[in-house]
This record gives C-alpha cells, structure tokens and sequence, in this order.
C-alpha cells in the first residue's frame, strides 16, 4: 500500500533574534507526538501556502500573521506518511496568540534550537537552513 503524502507549510516567526517553537499535542503516531515543530499545518486542496499558513495558524493560535518568503523546503518519509515541509519567513504584530491545539511553546535563540526534541522534518529543515543551503538570512549559523 502507498503511502498518502501530504504538502505542509510551516512559519518560521523570529523576534528579539529568537525563534517560535511550538511543542504537538499527543497523538497516536508516537514519533511526532509532543515533538516541537514550526507551527503550520496541511495544505487542502485547492490553496495555496501562503493563504495555508494564514488559515492554521489563525485555527491553531488564533493569531494573525504576515507570510514572507519560502525560505527551504525538505521531503521527509514518515512510518506511516510521507510530507514535503516548506518554511516561509512569517512574521506578526504581537505576541497574543493561544495554545489552541499544542502543549507548549518557547522562543529560543539558533544556538538552542536543536536542544529540543523536534519532529524529524522539522530537524532536517532546521539543519538545511543552518547549513546555508537556501539564499535567505533563515537560520543561518554563519
């Protein structure tokens, strides 16, 4: 049986040279349950990113963003599903928003980043914007 594939987006929001981590419910596929992540979600037939990210990040935080630039994309196969995870440079006006559907959330600078437990797509994002591989500021460790 093939697995379904899902396009999903993500928003990298940074303040004070600090980065939005959210950390996932519980779910039943252990491998990405209470795993931190950029917030964002699936994209439903028929949208685009940018109005992807607008719409999950209003459900899941009740929070109004700007969406900027992609900034790195990486195909990630999970057990059961495989995704293709974009980020975009997304920014917001305050910091009032709510944990509508994740446990937790942190701002931590680049350096801490991969001291959490993140799902594996977002690690590999993570690791594809510090090593420079997309034209953008992102994540750069340089």
């Amino acid at each position: 049986m093939e697995k379904k594939h899902f396009d999903v987006v993500a928003a990298v929001i940074m303040k004070d040279n600090k980065y939005l981590c959210m950390q996932r419910c519980r779910s039943h596929h252990a491998y990405i349950s209470e795993h931190w992540e950029f917030p964002g979600g699936r994209v439903e037939e028929g949208e685009c990113h940018h109005d992807t990210l607008i719409r999950e990040i209003k459900e899941e935080m009740d929070w109004d963003i700007y969406v900027g630039q992609p900034l790195a994309s990486v195909e990630h196969e999970y057990p059961d599903f495989s995704i293709t995870l974009t980020a975009y440079d997304c920014m917001a006006r305050n910091e009032n928003f709510k944990l509508l559907e994740h446990l937790d959330y942190q701002w931590l600078e680049k350096k801490d980043l991969l001291n959490l437990n993140w799902t594996a797509a977002d690690r590999e994002l993570i690791l594809k914007l510090a090593a420079g591989e997309e034209h953008h500021a992102g994540i750069s460790y340089r």
